[in-house]
């Protein structure tokens, strides 16, 4: 039978359904902060290097940014909204002297369609209603620990969207994918709607 929670398995890996974090700044402690209450706010089993082998078969990795900058990315497990185990991982894109971090939380298309997961027809791409706002119900409590800039939700959504500074504390009218803007201290969440 199909195992969505097994790393060695390369049908489960591919694109990701993400929520991706842009951290605010491109300091070490505040991307160590969001990675540490992102994992927590996940319930993530485990933390690890390597896909090529199965959690029990390798030792855990510190869950770091050094360890993220070691091993490219960092994997678990989540038990995903329909109670499955399936495989997760988590990279980080440096903005440097363009911009802040952004902290890339994904489950793989693979996995979730071995869970079941079903997505809207008719699209360019996948959407889920189900799995953005498990995703953003992840965000707003990461966020409670950790605040950030800005979060967005949905199929392959890195490097797609705005930041935070080009909308400006504005909702976007029009949504794509999920939005998670911060206003006054507090986290607003826009599903998608187009």
């Amino acid at each position: 039978m199909a195992n969505p929670a097994s790393f060695r398995d390369l049908t489960n890996w591919g694109d990701g359904y993400e929520l991706g974090i842009e951290t605010g700044s491109t300091g070490d402690a505040e991307l160590q902060a969001l990675l540490s209450a992102l994992w927590s706010a996940a319930q993530v089993q485990g933390c690890y290097g390597r896909r090529d082998c199965e959690p029990y078969e390798q030792e855990e990795v510190p869950c770091t940014v050094a360890s993220l900058a070691e091993y490219g990315q960092l994997l678990g497990q989540i038990r995903l909204p329909t109670g499955q185990l399936a495989v997760c991982g988590c990279d980080v894109i440096r903005g440097g002297d363009a911009g802040s971090d952004w902290l890339d939380f994904y489950v793989p298309t693979g996995a979730l369609d071995k869970a079941g997961i079903s997505y809207w027809g008719g699209r360019p791409f996948f959407r889920s209603a189900v799995v953005d706002d498990w995703l953003a119900g992840i965000a707003a409590k990461a966020f409670e620990e950790a605040p950030f800039s800005l979060g967005i939700v949905g199929w392959m959504v890195s490097g797609l969207a705005e930041d935070a500074a080009s909308l400006a504390g504005e909702m976007p009218q029009k949504r794509g994918m999920g939005y998670l803007l911060p206003r006054d201290g507090v986290l607003h969440y826009g599903p998608a709607n187009d």
